[in-house]
């Protein structure tokens, strides 16, 4: 990165492993910060406010006269968020100290909103702290810091389950930033029209920062008719594969790559496939978890001060500051579940193990079984009667706001269902992808297993169970939903293992993300653990992502045949 956009501050020192260097670009922002800061309390010495900005002042937001503010503010908020996420220790101490300086200056100084990384777990209950991690915690997160600049809040989540992190993080870098088709700029533009369809600000606010921080034009964010024509024609593949990918026909494929002047090449379109994707997916798990805004984000932090009302008194009286986490009435959550809900998912379980070892369903009752539950899963609605948490709007990124999510087989029409022995990730899509795009698909394919295979043989306080029926369960459902069959599979199995409230969760997260809702998140699996929910998620955004693959792949394959 060049430099920070108020043209004075460079942050790329602080992602050094050498803490020599971090101390030197820590020593500059302080700086800069005093240096700013300094300005600003000359300036309120200098000036008679008016009755406005005085009001203003008791409200807490600093002045913005001369200008300054905006680019203190956005310098104060990164500095919070260093001294509260940063995985080495020395960056978070004198951040910290910054801030403190900067305060006793007359300057008010950020603190952060929210309850840590997830609306929707206790941050009691996440594993979170930066400052406490084990030794393989620490190697990941000074991985994810020194790569992107920031550890953030998808990361803290998925921690949870860090053998799955390694990879997530080990290909994301590899989409993002080793060589590949595509420029740096293209790459984080498409995580942008990718988050954007879905509504998830949270992605598209990483992602503008990114671009901008790669060179990326500034006018291409004021809405997709400002980017190249090649991105733009990409806009009608991204609309189908974030809703409708079964939609996807060899011909959308031989439009793009023409040959003209705007078209695409092969590789490129691999590249562009597995980020949108990629990003569909991470959209889902974003909404799924209840991520919150980065703190130094848009609705991560505040100048104000707190409020009696929002606050809990022993986080004011402490110092904390932090806000206590809204939840809804009691009365949403239904606490009639028995308290063996988990010991009777499990008998299920080995009744089913029984019925298998003694008779196998016909082939044509499995196909009968199949029709059923995809029809069935037509049923499946999510409910409307809790607001989802706010995003800012990002329509300008795409087109055509009024296409999302339709059932594979709604009233009406018909679309042919795809056999996974005419076409699967394993025999089909993965040879292609690391043809076009050499390591991909290697990367990709380990993600889908560890995500897949991971199991700690527990299910809430229970040890020494097999919970491979279950996740084979999940799996199944989702991508019957994208009208893909396993042939060996008894989808009789789904209604038995998925209740009514997990299914509409699963439907919501990976068809419809923008509406999650903790109430949701709440209803299902109620006396599990949050890493076991945290590890559904994984299941449901590595399936999405392998069932909106398969439909683009198949497509790409027959073009070229």
């Amino acid at each position: 990165m060049a430099a920070d956009r108020d043209g004075e501050v460079r942050w790329d020192g602080l992602r050094s492993r050498d803490a020599n260097a971090r101390d030197s670009a820590l020593e500059n922002i302080r700086q800069a910060a005093l240096k700013k800061s300094e300005a600003m309390a000359l300036a309120k010495e200098k000036t008679a406010p008016p009755a406005a900005a005085v009001a203003a002042a008791a409200e807490g937001l600093l002045p913005s006269a001369h200008g300054a503010s905006g680019g203190l503010n956005e310098m104060l908020a990164r500095l919070l968020m260093l001294s509260k996420r940063c995985p080495f220790q020395d960056v978070r101490e004198k951040s910290e100290a910054i801030l403190r300086s900067v305060q006793e200056l007359g300057v008010r100084i950020p603190r952060p909103l929210g309850p840590g990384p997830s609306r929707f777990i206790p941050e009691m209950e996440q594993i979170l702290q930066v400052s406490t991690e084990d030794t393989q915690m620490h190697t990941l997160f000074a991985e994810s810091f020194t790569t992107l600049g920031r550890l953030d809040n998808i990361t803290l989540v998925m921690v949870f389950h860090p053998q799955y992190l390694e990879s997530f993080l080990k290909t994301q870098h590899y989409l993002l930033q080793m060589d590949g088709p595509l420029p740096l700029h293209y790459r984080h533009y498409l995580g942008i029209m990718a988050a954007a369809r879905h509504q998830c600000s949270y992605l598209v606010n990483l992602h503008v920062s990114d671009f901008l921080h790669v060179g990326g034009d500034p006018k291409w964010l004021n809405g997709l008719e400002n980017a190249p024509q090649k991105l733009q024609n990409l806009g009608e593949l991204n609309k189908i594969l974030a809703h409708r990918p079964w939609l996807i026909t060899k011909e959308h494929i031989e439009q793009l790559l023409r040959t003209e002047e705007h078209s695409w090449s092969l590789a490129e379109l691999i590249h562009g496939v597995v980020l949108l994707t990629h990003y569909h997916s991470l959209a889902s798990f974003t909404f799924g978890c209840g991520i919150n805004p980065e703190i130094h984000c848009d609705g991560g932090h505040t100048f104000r001060p707190p409020s009696v009302s929002d606050y809990c008194i022993c986080d004011i009286t402490n110092g904390n500051h932090s806000m206590c986490e809204t939840q809804g009435p009691v009365r949403n959550i239904p606490t009639t579940e028995p308290s063996y809900e988990v010991e009777a998912l499990m008998e299920k379980m080995k009744q089913l193990q029984e019925c298998r070892d003694e008779a196998k369903a016909s082939k044509e009752e499995k196909a009968t079984r199949f029709e059923k539950e995809k029809r069935e899963s037509m049923l499946v609605f999510c409910s409307g009667d809790e607001e989802t948490a706010p995003t800012r709007d990002v329509s300008r990124h795409f087109e055509d706001t009024s296409y999302g999510y339709e059932d594979f087989s709604r009233h009406g029409m018909h679309v042919p269902t795809l056999h996974a022995q005419d076409y699967s990730w394993e025999d089909h899509g993965y040879s292609l992808v690391n043809r076009l795009y050499p390591d991909v698909g290697q990367l990709i394919d380990e993600k889908f297993h560890i995500a897949y295979d991971l199991t700690y043989n527990t299910m809430a306080s229970h040890k020494d169970v097999d919970t491979s029926m279950l996740r084979r369960a999940i799996w199944n459902y989702i991508h019957c939903m994208f009208g893909i069959r396993y042939d060996d599979y008894d989808y009789g199995e789904i209604n038995q293992l998925l209740d009514r409230n997990f299914k509409v969760y699963i439907k919501t997260v990976v068809c419809m993300p923008e509406k999650t809702t903790k109430r949701m998140y709440d209803s299902f699996w109620r006396q599990f653990k949050h890493s076991e929910k945290v590890h559904v998620n994984l299941l449901l955004i590595e399936a999405r992502m392998q069932a909106e693959l398969l439909y683009a792949l198949r497509a790409i394959t027959r073009y070229m045949t």
